[in-house]
Protein backbone atom coordinates (compact mmCIF):
# COMPACT_ATOMS: atom_id res chain seq x y z
CA UNK A 1 0.00 0.00 0.00
CA UNK A 2 1.37 3.54 -0.98
CA UNK A 3 0.06 7.08 -0.75
CA UNK A 4 0.27 10.46 0.46
CA UNK A 5 0.04 11.20 4.22
CA UNK A 6 -1.05 14.86 5.45
CA UNK A 7 -4.25 16.66 6.87
CA UNK A 8 -5.97 18.49 3.67
CA UNK A 9 -5.60 16.58 0.12
CA UNK A 10 -8.88 16.83 -1.55
CA UNK A 11 -7.04 18.51 -4.57
CA UNK A 12 -3.86 16.69 -4.45
CA UNK A 13 -2.64 15.80 -7.75
CA UNK A 14 -0.16 12.91 -6.13
CA UNK A 15 -2.22 10.09 -6.99
CA UNK A 16 -2.78 10.82 -10.70
CA UNK A 17 1.28 11.93 -11.07
CA UNK A 18 2.18 8.74 -9.61
CA UNK A 19 0.51 6.61 -11.96
CA UNK A 20 3.28 7.69 -14.58
CA UNK A 21 5.62 5.87 -12.62
CA UNK A 22 3.99 2.29 -12.30
CA UNK A 23 0.88 0.58 -11.86
CA UNK A 24 0.48 0.70 -8.39
CA UNK A 25 -2.25 2.07 -6.61
CA UNK A 26 -1.87 5.11 -4.55
CA UNK A 27 -3.86 6.66 -1.95
CA UNK A 28 -4.62 9.84 0.10
CA UNK A 29 -4.34 9.01 3.48
CA UNK A 30 -6.38 12.26 5.42
CA UNK A 31 -4.90 12.21 9.18
CA UNK A 32 -5.64 14.31 12.40
CA UNK A 33 -2.10 15.02 14.64
CA UNK A 34 -3.84 12.46 17.01
CA UNK A 35 -3.88 9.78 14.59
CA UNK A 36 -0.38 9.96 13.22
CA UNK A 37 0.80 7.13 16.24
CA UNK A 38 -1.13 4.96 14.60
CA UNK A 39 -0.74 5.57 11.39
CA UNK A 40 3.17 4.93 11.55
CA UNK A 41 2.78 1.73 13.51
CA UNK A 42 0.78 0.41 10.72
CA UNK A 43 2.90 -1.80 8.94
CA UNK A 44 0.36 -2.47 5.53
CA UNK A 45 1.42 0.31 4.71
CA UNK A 46 4.89 0.36 2.77
CA UNK A 47 5.57 3.53 1.78
CA UNK A 48 4.02 6.73 1.74
CA UNK A 49 4.51 10.60 0.80
CA UNK A 50 4.07 13.15 3.28
CA UNK A 51 3.07 16.82 2.71
CA UNK A 52 1.59 19.77 5.18
CA UNK A 53 1.60 20.03 8.15
CA UNK A 54 3.84 16.60 9.12
CA UNK A 55 6.73 16.91 7.52
CA UNK A 56 8.50 17.30 11.32
CA UNK A 57 6.77 14.84 12.58
CA UNK A 58 8.04 12.76 9.73
CA UNK A 59 11.25 13.15 10.83
CA UNK A 60 10.62 12.87 14.47
CA UNK A 61 9.61 9.51 13.91
CA UNK A 62 12.30 7.74 11.02
CA UNK A 63 14.89 5.48 12.71
CA UNK A 64 16.73 6.21 9.83
CA UNK A 65 17.52 9.59 8.13
CA UNK A 66 18.69 10.30 4.82
CA UNK A 67 21.60 13.37 4.47
CA UNK A 68 19.17 15.19 2.49
CA UNK A 69 16.51 14.38 5.24
CA UNK A 70 19.45 15.65 7.95
CA UNK A 71 20.23 18.77 5.92
CA UNK A 72 16.26 20.15 5.70
CA UNK A 73 15.41 18.36 9.08
CA UNK A 74 12.11 17.28 6.82
CA UNK A 75 10.66 14.39 5.66
CA UNK A 76 8.39 14.03 2.87
CA UNK A 77 9.37 10.38 1.89
CA UNK A 78 9.16 7.34 4.22
CA UNK A 79 9.74 3.68 3.48
CA UNK A 80 9.26 1.00 5.40
CA UNK A 81 12.00 -2.07 5.37
CA UNK A 82 12.37 -4.56 7.62
CA UNK A 83 10.24 -3.19 10.41
CA UNK A 84 11.83 0.10 10.31
CA UNK A 85 10.81 3.35 9.20
CA UNK A 86 13.31 5.22 6.46
CA UNK A 87 13.08 8.37 6.23
CA UNK A 88 13.93 10.91 2.66
CA UNK A 89 13.87 14.49 1.56
CA UNK A 90 12.98 14.14 -2.00
CA UNK A 91 12.09 17.84 -2.22
CA UNK A 92 15.56 19.09 -2.53
CA UNK A 93 15.64 17.21 -5.81
CA UNK A 94 12.49 18.35 -7.46
CA UNK A 95 13.21 22.14 -6.70
CA UNK A 96 16.51 21.68 -8.26
CA UNK A 97 14.94 20.23 -11.09
CA UNK A 98 12.53 23.17 -11.25
CA UNK A 99 15.42 25.42 -11.22
CA UNK A 100 17.49 24.23 -14.37
CA UNK A 101 14.73 23.22 -16.04
CA UNK A 102 13.59 26.47 -16.29
CA UNK A 103 17.65 27.93 -17.15
CA UNK A 104 17.75 29.63 -13.85
CA UNK A 105 21.54 30.79 -12.65
CA UNK A 106 21.74 31.21 -8.76
CA UNK A 107 25.57 31.07 -8.58
CA UNK A 108 26.55 34.61 -7.08
CA UNK A 109 23.01 35.91 -6.65
CA UNK A 110 20.66 37.43 -3.70
CA UNK A 111 18.02 35.26 -3.08
CA UNK A 112 14.67 36.22 -1.71
CA UNK A 113 12.89 33.03 -0.24
CA UNK A 114 9.42 33.95 0.98
CA UNK A 115 7.91 31.75 3.57
CA UNK A 116 9.76 30.27 6.73
CA UNK A 117 7.73 26.91 6.69
CA UNK A 118 9.17 23.30 5.43
CA UNK A 119 9.07 24.51 1.79
CA UNK A 120 11.14 27.45 2.45
CA UNK A 121 13.94 24.86 4.20
CA UNK A 122 14.18 23.36 0.58
CA UNK A 123 14.35 26.75 -0.95
CA UNK A 124 17.13 27.93 1.18
CA UNK A 125 19.08 24.53 0.87
CA UNK A 126 18.82 24.40 -2.19
CA UNK A 127 19.74 28.10 -3.28
CA UNK A 128 23.12 27.35 -1.24
CA UNK A 129 23.58 24.35 -2.59
CA UNK A 130 23.30 25.87 -6.34
CA UNK A 131 25.99 28.76 -5.57
CA UNK A 132 23.40 31.48 -4.11
CA UNK A 133 25.90 34.75 -2.73
CA UNK A 134 23.23 35.07 0.30
CA UNK A 135 20.11 33.89 0.92
CA UNK A 136 17.44 35.86 2.71
CA UNK A 137 14.56 34.19 4.41
CA UNK A 138 11.18 36.58 4.80
CA UNK A 139 9.03 35.81 7.30
CA UNK A 140 5.65 37.72 8.87
CA UNK A 141 7.46 38.13 12.02
CA UNK A 142 11.22 37.66 12.22
CA UNK A 143 14.39 40.18 11.44
CA UNK A 144 13.48 40.35 7.61
CA UNK A 145 9.64 40.63 7.34
CA UNK A 146 6.63 41.95 4.67
CA UNK A 147 7.16 45.47 6.44
CA UNK A 148 10.85 45.90 5.16
CA UNK A 149 11.33 43.47 2.74
CA UNK A 150 11.52 46.03 0.09
CA UNK A 151 14.58 47.22 1.86
CA UNK A 152 15.95 43.91 -0.28
CA UNK A 153 15.44 45.90 -3.67
CA UNK A 154 18.90 44.58 -4.85
CA UNK A 155 17.59 40.98 -4.72
CA UNK A 156 18.17 38.87 -8.00
CA UNK A 157 15.49 36.08 -7.67
CA UNK A 158 12.84 35.18 -5.39
CA UNK A 159 11.30 32.25 -4.16
CA UNK A 160 7.39 32.16 -3.40
CA UNK A 161 6.99 28.95 -0.67
CA UNK A 162 3.90 30.79 1.13
CA UNK A 163 0.40 29.68 0.05
CA UNK A 164 -0.51 33.30 -1.18
CA UNK A 165 -1.98 32.95 -4.25
CA UNK A 166 -2.91 29.42 -3.71
CA UNK A 167 -6.47 27.77 -4.92
CA UNK A 168 -9.09 28.71 -4.01
CA UNK A 169 -7.62 32.03 -3.04
CA UNK A 170 -6.50 32.85 -6.24
CA UNK A 171 -5.54 36.41 -7.59
CA UNK A 172 -3.35 37.63 -4.62
CA UNK A 173 0.21 38.01 -4.48
CA UNK A 174 3.09 38.48 -1.28
CA UNK A 175 4.76 40.94 -3.19
CA UNK A 176 4.96 43.90 -5.67
CA UNK A 177 7.93 42.75 -8.59
CA UNK A 178 7.80 46.15 -9.87
CA UNK A 179 9.71 47.79 -6.68
CA UNK A 180 12.40 45.11 -6.89
CA UNK A 181 15.01 46.77 -10.08
CA UNK A 182 17.52 43.31 -10.48
CA UNK A 183 15.07 40.67 -10.59
CA UNK A 184 16.19 37.90 -13.02
CA UNK A 185 13.96 34.65 -11.92
CA UNK A 186 10.94 34.47 -9.98
CA UNK A 187 9.87 30.49 -8.47
CA UNK A 188 6.39 30.14 -6.93
CA UNK A 189 6.20 27.00 -5.60
CA UNK A 190 2.24 26.79 -5.83
CA UNK A 191 0.95 25.16 -8.86
CA UNK A 192 -2.50 25.64 -8.81
CA UNK A 193 -3.22 27.73 -10.25
CA UNK A 194 -0.68 27.57 -12.80
CA UNK A 195 -0.06 31.01 -12.84
CA UNK A 196 -0.27 33.17 -9.75
CA UNK A 197 -0.99 36.77 -9.63
CA UNK A 198 3.26 36.55 -8.89
CA UNK A 199 4.09 34.52 -12.07
CA UNK A 200 1.53 37.10 -14.13
CA UNK A 201 3.18 40.22 -13.16
CA UNK A 202 6.36 38.43 -13.62
CA UNK A 203 5.56 38.14 -17.35
CA UNK A 204 4.13 41.35 -17.69
CA UNK A 205 7.61 42.58 -16.54
CA UNK A 206 9.32 40.14 -18.66
CA UNK A 207 11.08 38.52 -16.01
CA UNK A 208 12.10 34.82 -16.28
CA UNK A 209 9.82 32.39 -13.97
CA UNK A 210 8.29 28.67 -13.43
CA UNK A 211 5.23 27.48 -11.09
CA UNK A 212 6.04 24.60 -8.77
CA UNK A 213 4.40 21.12 -11.37
CA UNK A 214 8.20 20.56 -12.43
CA UNK A 215 9.05 20.46 -8.62
CA UNK A 216 5.99 18.47 -7.79
CA UNK A 217 6.27 15.89 -10.53
CA UNK A 218 10.32 15.63 -9.92
CA UNK A 219 10.14 15.13 -6.02
CA UNK A 220 7.13 12.46 -6.89
CA UNK A 221 9.55 10.38 -9.60
CA UNK A 222 12.43 10.30 -7.43
CA UNK A 223 9.93 9.15 -4.10
CA UNK A 224 9.15 6.13 -6.22
CA UNK A 225 12.29 5.12 -7.15
CA UNK A 226 12.84 5.20 -3.40
CA UNK A 227 9.85 3.24 -2.62
CA UNK A 228 10.48 0.26 -5.27
CA UNK A 229 14.31 0.51 -5.04
CA UNK A 230 14.85 1.01 -8.22
CA UNK A 231 15.84 3.80 -11.80
CA UNK A 232 13.61 4.92 -13.99
CA UNK A 233 14.49 7.02 -17.36
CA UNK A 234 14.19 10.51 -16.39
CA UNK A 235 12.36 11.06 -19.17
CA UNK A 236 9.26 9.94 -17.43
CA UNK A 237 8.79 13.35 -15.61
CA UNK A 238 9.06 15.59 -18.94
CA UNK A 239 6.07 13.15 -20.26
CA UNK A 240 4.70 13.46 -17.05
CA UNK A 241 4.52 17.36 -17.04
CA UNK A 242 3.31 17.55 -20.46
CA UNK A 243 0.43 15.39 -20.21
CA UNK A 244 -0.63 16.81 -16.38
CA UNK A 245 0.37 20.42 -18.06
CA UNK A 246 -2.15 19.35 -20.76
CA UNK A 247 -4.84 18.39 -18.74
CA UNK A 248 -5.33 21.07 -16.17
CA UNK A 249 -5.21 23.57 -18.51
CA UNK A 250 -8.52 25.16 -19.74
CA UNK A 251 -9.06 26.36 -23.40
CA UNK A 252 -10.16 30.11 -23.36
CA UNK A 253 -11.94 31.58 -26.30
CA UNK A 254 -12.21 35.04 -26.81
CA UNK A 255 -13.34 37.18 -29.51
CA UNK A 256 -16.27 39.33 -30.85
CA UNK A 257 -19.81 38.92 -30.43
CA UNK A 258 -21.43 36.62 -32.49
CA UNK A 259 -18.02 34.88 -33.62
CA UNK A 260 -18.90 31.38 -32.56
CA UNK A 261 -16.91 30.92 -29.47
CA UNK A 262 -20.07 28.96 -27.88
CA UNK A 263 -20.86 26.56 -30.96
CA UNK A 264 -16.81 26.04 -31.74
CA UNK A 265 -16.02 25.42 -27.96
CA UNK A 266 -18.76 22.86 -27.75
CA UNK A 267 -17.58 20.69 -31.01
CA UNK A 268 -14.03 21.08 -29.24
CA UNK A 269 -15.30 20.29 -25.81
CA UNK A 270 -16.62 17.06 -28.11
CA UNK A 271 -13.34 16.27 -29.55
CA UNK A 272 -10.93 16.80 -26.01
CA UNK A 273 -13.56 15.04 -23.67
CA UNK A 274 -13.38 18.80 -21.77
CA UNK A 275 -16.47 20.05 -20.08
CA UNK A 276 -17.48 23.21 -22.26
CA UNK A 277 -18.61 26.44 -20.08
CA UNK A 278 -19.62 29.53 -21.27
CA UNK A 279 -19.40 32.96 -19.14
CA UNK A 280 -22.60 34.70 -20.83
CA UNK A 281 -24.55 31.47 -19.79
CA UNK A 282 -24.00 31.61 -16.48
CA UNK A 283 -24.63 34.75 -16.48
CA UNK A 284 -28.27 34.66 -17.87
CA UNK A 285 -28.64 31.53 -15.39
CA UNK A 286 -28.02 33.51 -12.30
CA UNK A 287 -29.49 36.53 -13.23
CA UNK A 288 -32.76 34.67 -14.44
CA UNK A 289 -33.12 37.16 -17.28
CA UNK A 290 -31.42 37.42 -20.61
CA UNK A 291 -28.77 39.74 -21.69
CA UNK A 292 -30.55 41.69 -23.40
CA UNK A 293 -32.63 42.88 -20.22
CA UNK A 294 -29.82 42.75 -18.15
CA UNK A 295 -28.57 45.64 -20.22
CA UNK A 296 -32.00 47.38 -20.52
CA UNK A 297 -32.64 47.32 -16.93
CA UNK A 298 -29.59 46.86 -15.07
CA UNK A 299 -27.12 48.88 -17.30
CA UNK A 300 -24.55 47.85 -18.58
CA UNK A 301 -21.78 48.26 -15.59
CA UNK A 302 -23.94 46.12 -14.01
CA UNK A 303 -23.98 43.46 -16.51
CA UNK A 304 -19.77 43.65 -16.70
CA UNK A 305 -19.63 43.11 -12.85
CA UNK A 306 -21.37 40.15 -13.19
CA UNK A 307 -19.36 39.45 -15.69
CA UNK A 308 -16.21 39.32 -13.81
CA UNK A 309 -17.58 37.15 -11.13
CA UNK A 310 -18.04 34.66 -13.69
CA UNK A 311 -14.93 34.95 -15.04
CA UNK A 312 -13.25 35.08 -12.00
CA UNK A 313 -14.93 31.57 -10.99
CA UNK A 314 -14.17 30.14 -14.47
CA UNK A 315 -10.57 31.07 -14.22
CA UNK A 316 -10.13 29.44 -11.00
CA UNK A 317 -11.27 25.60 -12.50
CA UNK A 318 -8.98 23.56 -14.59
CA UNK A 319 -9.22 21.42 -17.32
CA UNK A 320 -12.75 22.83 -18.97
CA UNK A 321 -13.29 25.21 -22.24
CA UNK A 322 -14.36 28.43 -21.67
CA UNK A 323 -16.24 30.49 -23.88
CA UNK A 324 -16.11 34.64 -22.54
CA UNK A 325 -18.50 36.99 -23.65
CA UNK A 326 -16.60 39.53 -26.39
CA UNK A 327 -16.29 42.21 -23.98
CA UNK A 328 -15.00 39.95 -21.02
CA UNK A 329 -10.95 40.48 -21.86
CA UNK A 330 -11.47 44.13 -21.62
CA UNK A 331 -10.96 44.53 -18.08
CA UNK A 332 -7.80 43.69 -16.64
CA UNK A 333 -8.46 41.87 -13.22
CA UNK A 334 -10.64 39.54 -16.23
CA UNK A 335 -6.97 38.81 -18.87
CA UNK A 336 -5.73 37.70 -15.38
CA UNK A 337 -8.25 35.43 -14.57
CA UNK A 338 -8.90 33.85 -17.51
CA UNK A 339 -4.35 33.75 -17.75
CA UNK A 340 -4.21 31.49 -14.70
CA UNK A 341 -4.88 28.21 -15.85
CA UNK A 342 -5.97 29.56 -19.45
CA UNK A 343 -4.45 28.61 -22.69
CA UNK A 344 -6.31 31.62 -24.69
CA UNK A 345 -7.28 31.27 -28.66
CA UNK A 346 -8.78 34.41 -30.26
CA UNK A 347 -11.48 33.62 -32.67
CA UNK A 348 -11.65 35.92 -35.54
CA UNK A 349 -14.14 36.51 -37.86
CA UNK A 350 -14.65 38.92 -40.91
CA UNK A 351 -17.33 41.82 -39.30
CA UNK A 352 -19.90 41.15 -42.06
CA UNK A 353 -20.33 36.95 -40.70
CA UNK A 354 -21.26 38.16 -37.13
CA UNK A 355 -25.02 37.79 -35.39
CA UNK A 356 -25.99 40.35 -33.84
CA UNK A 357 -28.86 38.81 -32.67
CA UNK A 358 -29.70 39.35 -29.02
CA UNK A 359 -26.36 41.70 -28.57
CA UNK A 360 -27.14 44.83 -27.10
CA UNK A 361 -23.71 46.36 -28.15
CA UNK A 362 -23.71 44.93 -31.70
CA UNK A 363 -26.64 46.71 -32.81
CA UNK A 364 -26.95 50.24 -34.96
CA UNK A 365 -25.05 51.83 -37.67
CA UNK A 366 -21.25 51.34 -37.27
CA UNK A 367 -21.39 49.69 -34.03
CA UNK A 368 -19.58 46.62 -34.36
CA UNK A 369 -17.11 48.36 -36.66
CA UNK A 370 -16.52 50.71 -33.42
CA UNK A 371 -16.37 47.64 -30.74
CA UNK A 372 -14.09 45.55 -33.18
CA UNK A 373 -11.10 49.07 -33.22
CA UNK A 374 -11.71 49.46 -29.72
CA UNK A 375 -11.34 45.54 -28.45
CA UNK A 376 -9.07 44.42 -31.89
CA UNK A 377 -5.10 45.35 -30.03
CA UNK A 378 -6.73 43.44 -26.37
CA UNK A 379 -7.73 40.36 -28.49
CA UNK A 380 -4.44 39.97 -30.30
CA UNK A 381 -1.84 40.36 -27.31
CA UNK A 382 -3.70 38.10 -25.26
CA UNK A 383 -4.26 35.76 -27.58
CA UNK A 384 -1.68 32.63 -27.37
CA UNK A 385 -2.90 31.64 -30.86
CA UNK A 386 -5.48 33.11 -33.25
CA UNK A 387 -7.22 31.18 -35.78
CA UNK A 388 -10.15 32.52 -38.70
CA UNK A 389 -13.28 30.98 -38.22
CA UNK A 390 -15.28 28.75 -40.75
CA UNK A 391 -18.19 29.05 -41.57
CA UNK A 392 -18.37 24.95 -41.05
CA UNK A 393 -17.88 24.60 -37.45
CA UNK A 394 -16.38 21.40 -37.82
CA UNK A 395 -13.79 23.13 -39.74
CA UNK A 396 -13.21 25.93 -36.87
CA UNK A 397 -13.37 22.99 -33.77
CA UNK A 398 -9.94 20.95 -35.46
CA UNK A 399 -8.36 24.18 -36.53
CA UNK A 400 -8.95 24.94 -32.15
CA UNK A 401 -7.42 20.87 -31.68
CA UNK A 402 -4.46 21.66 -33.93
CA UNK A 403 -3.78 24.81 -31.83
CA UNK A 404 -4.16 23.05 -28.20
CA UNK A 405 -2.00 19.93 -29.59
CA UNK A 406 0.37 22.52 -30.32
CA UNK A 407 0.94 23.44 -26.79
Amino acid sequence: MYGLLGRKLSHSLSPQIHSYFGSYGYELFCRESEELDSFFEDESIDAFNVTIPYKIEAFERCDILSDTAKEIVSVNTVVRKGGMLYGYNTDLFGFEYMVKRAGAEFAGKKVLVLGSGGASKTAVASSKRLGAREVIVISRSGENNYENIYDNEDAQIIVNTTPVGMFPENGVSPVSLKKFKHIEFVADLIYNPCMTALLIEAGELGIPYTNGMPMLVAQGFLSSELFFDKKYDDGIIENALTDILHRMKNIVLIGMPGSGKTTAGKKLAALTGKDFTDTDEIIVESEGRSIPDIFEQSGEEYFRNAETAAVSECGKRLGIIIATGGGAVMRKKNRDALRQNGLVIYLRRGLDELSREGRPLSSGDGALSRIFEERRAVYEGFADYIIDVDRDPEVTAERLLKCVSLY
